[in-house]
């Protein structure tokens, strides 16, 4: 049934010739039409919430209202109660919420919503069931640093006192050399691939016959009563794990192509895994089996020098460097609070240069398994980087950010282009740099080589050694640097999906970094392996609990007349958040 208007109302008056020359009857009669509409609203709603309520209990328990339902109900409260005061008189002394006016722009309550950084990655707008993770919260040893390298007596970790003044975070080779879009996968011919291994393997072993004075390489299927030198690359005779018996050594083309069976029982140390490059001395008689008595593994790139000298080369502040790797969220619940207390990091400690690495929507997350979320992945992600990169303007860090391949919005094929953030304005992206998996930074003349992908847990399940004085780790990265290579393993892990001839391009190491940054399910540490600091930093959450970052001082100095270099890390410490 409709409700009655004003003029019908005084319509139906004149029908029955009863006078109505009082406009407040009309106006009264409006207000009763819009006070009878409003309870039929909300009449509607009680109904609907009682139905609501009826659903499970713990499910109502635990649902939290998205942040934008809230702003949309305040918004439309408001706009009931300033309907209503336009029918009536205020009482004296009543306590309306202000209109929503140029001298009063907006409601206490609905700024206090977009007061934090920390409300736009409210749990329940990305999970119904989304609670806080109570062993996070209470974790212990909190700021404790787990590792430290260097000198750092009387280190002060905060940044310069300009916020990122003269800090250049730059591609080492350049945008044209670097990969900076995605691309088209899954395009593999097997000639292309065979290809690409022939080629590495041909030009690490030329470089390691210059080095060591080699005079030429034999073919590792011909019959040799004397000593041979041979090249190649390490594979496994069967489908398992490579093992001291299974070892097989695969010439390149110009050499045979063919593969020999390696004996390493007159060798008194080696580090060996598939896909290495190796140059060995031995015998082989027969033609099927390679005594192995001498190996050479390789030889490292030369570090960065740079042609101009300028003032700054002399004397130059301190550049403090923050490094976090995801997840960024507990495993039993979707809340970013290990991000927002990152963020609290940074505002404390004011670095210069913030190198964050991903997963940032972490594929592993039981919940995004099982898409228990109300959100795109895409949404989570922007509204995470908004998060970050509003938390921190008043740092003025510069930001660095580097995907995953465990980021599930993101291709997942290495090497890995970088993330895409158009819905960032001018101001924002002019201190964001966006970086892919792998990939070689200049900043303020210090070279950084970063990769996201678990490298060292892939190596060290496929590495085998014997009477090698060195722990595991340095041997990985040992080699990662002697391969010249961010992922010299062949082949890859299963959960890589590799495109050899871009990884030809974009994921070979061009020199020898200053610092390089390798995270890993591992132990966190920091070694100095061939005078590269090689920091894994651990992740920001292990599971339920808290996990760690990292962060380095750095103090570029002129290159000394003698020529002896010096590392640019005078400190570096890994903490717990």
């Amino acid at each position: 049934m409709a409700l009655p208007t004003a003029i019908s109302l005084k319509s139906q008056l004149d029908l029955f010739c009863i006078p109505c020359d009082d406009d407040s009857v009309l106006e009264r009669s409006e207000y009763l039409t819009c006070r009878v509409s409003l309870f039929k609203r909300r009449s509607v709603l009680n109904k609907k919430s009682k139905f609501k309520s009826s659903q499970k209990k713990e499910e109502s328990y635990n649902r939290t209202m998205d942040i934008n339902t809230l702003q949309d109900l305040i918004k439309a409260e408001e706009e009931e109660e300033n309907l209503l005061d336009s029918y009536s008189t205020p009482a004296k002394g009543s306590q309306k919420r202000p209109l929503t006016t140029p001298e009063h722009p907006q409601s206490k309550r609905s700024a206090a919503l977009l007061a934090s950084p920390g409300l736009l990655l409210s749990p329940a707008s990305f999970s119904p069931n989304a609670t806080p993770s109570q062993k996070y919260n209470q974790r212990g040893a909190k700021g404790e640093v787990v590792v430290t390298f260097g000198a750092p007596q009387g280190t002060r970790w905060s940044g310069r006192k300009t916020p990122a003044a003269g800090v250049h975070v730059d591609l080492l080779e350049g945008p044209e050399d670097s990969l900076r879009c995605s691309y088209k996968f899954m395009f593999q011919r097997l000639r292309d691939v065979r290809n690409v291994l022939s080629e590495k393997i041909e030009d690490l072993g030329e470089t390691i016959r210059s080095h060591f004075h080699i005079e030429e390489f034999s073919s590792v299927s011909l019959p040799a009563q004397d000593s041979i030198t041979v090249s190649g690359q390490i594979c496994c005779d069967s489908n398992g794990k490579l093992n001291a018996q299974s070892v097989l050594l695969e010439a390149g083309p110009e050499h045979g192509g063919q593969q020999v069976s390696v004996d390493l029982s007159e060798l008194k140390e080696y580090s060996l895994f598939p896909g290495q490059v190796v140059v060995m001395e031995g015998m082989n008689t027969t033609g099927r089996k390679l005594v192995a008595s001498k190996i050479y593994e390789g030889v490292p790139l030369p570090f960065y020098s740079s042609d101009i000298k300028t003032e700054a080369d002399e004397v130059t502040e301190p550049l403090n460097v923050l490094v976090a790797c995801g997840p960024y969220t507990p495993s039993d619940s979707l809340t970013f609070d290990p991000l927002l207390d990152l963020i609290s990091v940074i505002i404390r400690d004011r670095p210069d240069v913030c190198l964050m690495l991903g997963p940032f929507v972490d594929s592993r997350h039981e919940q995004i398994e099982k898409g228990q979320v109300t959100e795109t992945f895409e949404a989570i992600f922007s509204r995470c980087i908004e998060s970050i990169v509003d938390g921190t303007r008043s740092v003025g860090c510069h930001l660095v950010f580097v995907p995953s391949q465990r980021d599930v919005h993101h291709p997942v094929i290495y090497p890995q282009p970088p993330f895409i953030l158009p819905h960032l304005n001018k101001s924002q992206t002019q201190r964001i740099t966006l970086v892919s998996d792998p990939c070689t930074l200049l900043i303020d003349g210090v070279t950084f080589g970063l990769t996201s992908t678990d490298i060292l847990f892939h190596m060290g399940a496929e590495e085998i050694s014997n009477g090698s004085g060195s722990d595991r780790f340095s041997r990985i990265l040992k080699h990662m640097l002697v391969q010249r290579s961010y992922y010299p393993l062949y082949p890859p892990a299963e959960e890589v999906n590799m495109d050899y001839e871009k990884s030809q391009s974009f994921a070979q190491i061009p020199l020898t970094p200053d610092v390089l940054i390798v995270p890993s399910e591992l132990r966190y540490f920091i070694k100095d392996v061939l005078g590269c600091v090689c920091l894994n930093p651990g992740r920001l959450t292990k599971g339920q609990v808290g996990g760690t970052y990292g962060r380095l001082l750095l103090q570029r100095s002129a290159a000394p007349e003698g020529g002896q270099r010096r590392s640019p890390c005078v400190s570096a410490q890994v903490v717990k958040i």
